[in-house]
């Protein structure tokens, strides 16, 4: 068998563990792998989460994050990172810190609550966010849920992702996606950066195992921008990986199973058995 020589790209992520295996960092991983590119961590909380919702949750000391980011960007180096649960304005503004100096395209997930409903950014951490994250992103992906935490503004319609989208661009993101799959309907997704709109539509599939859809689309566009698409095309791309995973989803334990990082490479069902 031929040996390998060439380095995939690399794409770094910075969140939280998911021990259920379906979001967070773990989520992460599988869809640099599914994608083509190396995927690294620094991990930034521990939590105990499951189907039914997180447990318990434990953020690491500041100190241990920027060690891990350090090692392995001064060392390996990247071609993008993407971040998600930062837990607490101390990581925020670690983090932030960090991204300013690092010379790679940043999508930055503002991740608020879990699937569930669970809280994973302390309230306190909302500004930091705003005023420390956003503005060193690339990409920024925040669902209806997190729009109406950072910007107040509650989504029902089409006309309401637009404003939402301005009002996050005003905090600094080159670029939005606006996702708007809790709205009825197809699953429709704004990604603009003020001038250019791009709306992305899929049909909406009727499966309630969707645990780790942001997690894994803001690995998949960063994934994107690793292998030298520009935003647009990696975008689409990762909605279209994403649609397929959602599709794919499977039950996991006694609540809301995970999407299918793998379903590319899953054998096709046999339709006789």
């Amino acid at each position: 068998m031929p040996i390998r020589t060439a380095v995939p790209p690399r794409v770094l992520t910075v969140a939280g563990s998911d021990s259920g295996g379906g979001a967070g960092i773990q989520a992460d991983l599988k869809t640099m792998l599914a994608l083509g590119v190396h995927g690294m961590s620094v991990l930034t909380a521990v939590t105990a989460q499951n189907s039914l919702g997180v447990q318990g949750a434990w953020e690491l000391p500041v100190d241990a994050v920027r060690a891990q980011y350090r090692s392995v960007v001064d060392d390996i180096g990247v071609q993008a990172v993407k971040t998600g649960m930062l837990a607490s304005a101390a990581l925020v503004e670690t983090v932030a810190e960090l991204l300013a100096g690092t010379d790679a395209p940043v999508v930055v997930d503002p991740v608020g609550v879990s699937k569930h409903g669970d809280a994973l950014l302390a309230a306190e951490a909302l500004d930091s966010v705003r005023t420390k994250l956003l503005p060193v992103a690339t990409v920024a992906t925040p669902n209806l849920d997190e729009v109406a935490q950072f910007t107040g503004a509650t989504v029902t319609d089409e006309s309401g992702m637009r404003r939402a989208a301005e009002e996050i661009l005003a905090f600094g993101p080159r670029w939005v996606v606006i996702k708007g799959g809790h709205l009825p309907g197809e699953a429709v997704d704004l990604l603009t950066d003020g001038s250019a709109e791009h709306w992305l539509r899929a049909p909406r599939h009727d499966n309630r195992h969707t645990h780790g859809t942001g997690c894994t689309l803001a690995s998949a566009i960063a994934s994107g921008l690793a292998l030298g698409r520009d935003v647009p095309t990696a975008v689409r791309e990762a909605k279209a990986y994403v649609t397929g995973a959602i599709e794919a989803g499977f039950p996991l334990g006694g609540g809301i199973g995970p999407v299918d990082h793998g379903w590319q490479t899953r054998p096709a069902a046999d339709p006789a058995s």
